[in-house]
């Protein structure tokens, strides 16, 4: 049934319910990250020298992304199995529990070296509900949209990640204004973890009115010995396992970059730390409407070319970044963070949707789609705020850091040069990628 503009009303569905669901549990995500560069280094690591303790806080922020591949291989086991509906209403509420007790935690000052232990064990519970989320919120959508819009109704999916971050600094700035330093480092920022709860809940409360995909559901049923889909996906989608993980090294290492690590970046460099976190939320709320123009784009010119647009313009700009950051005019830290997010980033996060959900087919899909999302989120997001600001503590420069940027985005554009274009491809088991195809057929011989 279609509504009066046209649009199927289980589309609109799922783009809401992935839309609201991935904004609460990126918000929950992400209010870690801010955390770890602004407050966790003296509450949880007050012994250490400012910027090692920075950097071991950053090391808690990293367990919860080398967790994130084995909840995209757990939870998509069972949405391979079970479906994406019920997966995603799981992740949904593991992370607002994991959350909220982050909120409740003592301090190092409390109970020593349990409370930094601790963090680390609910941190990692984090990352396995991420790691479960981001496939399973990408194809809800994905598998609704029709295949001519793939790229632009897919691409909100990755809005709410953009919101929920958005989210999470502007709540973090409110509090912090309202409370100040002092309160705020003493019980305000409980206050942000404490409501992930409440938010997770209205996002389960939405999630469970929309449908299962129609990919799923009309599939063929598996013989009831089979290999377990993770396994299927390595065997039968190796290149396309590569060709994400790849594709998603600019992008994911990046933005850790771009709008976290700038926070300690600013510090050490004495700009304002206000300044620099409003120019991340403004580039983060524009990058996140723009998303979506970015899917629409690769729906008319195709996937690999506006997906290696941002990786090229994201090695270009790599130096001018930090140097407009060194100048310390307002205006130029503003457009720093604005290109950074909403074009170099936003070009890539906003197609990769349907670029990875095409890649593979819909039995092994939720696995195939997180298993290298989340591999590549472990390895660029969750390591490259240490790097960078490891090579910061030991050049006392940007310039490596720079060089670090470069090099990632070549990883994604020599993955993208051997990624077949996606577009439009029908998601039905009939139009499975070639090397799927292959395997498929010597499954049945």
């Amino acid at each position: 049934m279609a509504d009066t503009n046209g649009v199927p009303r289980e589309v609109r569905r799922a783009v809401l319910a992935s839309l609201v669901g991935s904004t609460l549990e990126w918000y929950d995500f992400f209010l870690y990250g801010t955390a770890a560069a602004l407050v966790f280094n003296t509450l949880f690591f007050p012994t250490f020298d400012p910027l090692v303790g920075t950097i071991a806080a950053f090391g808690t922020n990293a367990a919860g992304f080398l967790a994130r591949p084995l909840g995209g291989i757990v939870f998509g086991h069972f949405g391979d199995r079970i479906g994406r509906k019920s997966v995603l209403a799981v992740t949904l509420g593991i992370m607002g529990v994991a959350t909220f007790l982050i909120g409740v935690l003592p301090s190092y000052a409390t109970i020593g070296v349990w409370a930094p232990v601790l963090l680390v064990v609910l941190r990692i519970v984090q990352g396995i509900a991420a790691g479960g989320e981001w496939g399973g919120g990408v194809l809800i959508v994905s598998e609704h949209a029709p295949d001519h819009r793939r790229g632009f109704y897919s691409a909100w999916s990755q809005t709410g990640v953009g919101l929920g971050f958005v989210l999470s600094a502007s709540a973090y700035s409110l509090v912090h204004a309202l409370a100040g330093t002092e309160s705020f480092l003493a019980w305000g920022w409980r206050i942000l973890f404490m409501s992930g709860i409440l938010l997770a809940a209205v996002g389960l409360v939405i999630r469970l009115r929309v449908m299962e995909t129609p990919a799923f559901r009309q599939r063929t049923p598996e013989p009831e010995k089979t290999r377990a889909p993770i396994l299927d996906v390595i065997r039968s989608h190796p290149k396309s396992v590569l060709i994400t993980f790849g594709a998603r090294i600019a992008e994911n290492g990046a933005i850790y970059v771009f709008l976290t690590f700038c926070l300690t970046y600013a510090t050490k460099i004495g700009l304002n730390g206000g300044l620099v976190l409003s120019a991340v939320v403004v580039g983060m709320l524009f990058e996140s409407f723009a998303m979506p123009v970015w899917g629409a784009l690769s729906d008319r010119v195709g996937r690999r070319p506006v997906y290696m647009g941002g990786a090229i313009a994201m090695i270009v700009w790599a130096y001018p970044f930090f140097a407009m950051f060194d100048s310390g005019n307002p205006v130029l830290v503003f457009l720093a963070v604005f290109v950074a997010a909403v074009v170099c980033h936003g070009a890539m996060i906003g197609t990769q949707p349907a670029l990875f959900t095409e890649l593979f087919d819909s039995r092994v899909r939720y696995s195939g789609v997180a298993f290298g999302h989340e591999l590549a989120s472990m390895v660029a997001g969750g390591f490259s705020p240490i790097i960078a600001t490891a090579l910061l503590a030991w050049a006392g420069a940007s310039w490596p850091i720079s060089l670090f940027l470069i090099g990632m985005g070549v990883v994604t554009v020599v993955a993208l040069a051997f990624a077949p274009e996606t577009r439009a491809q029908a998601l039905d088991e009939g139009e499975m990628p070639q090397e799927a195809t292959a395997a498929a057929a010597a499954r049945t011989t």
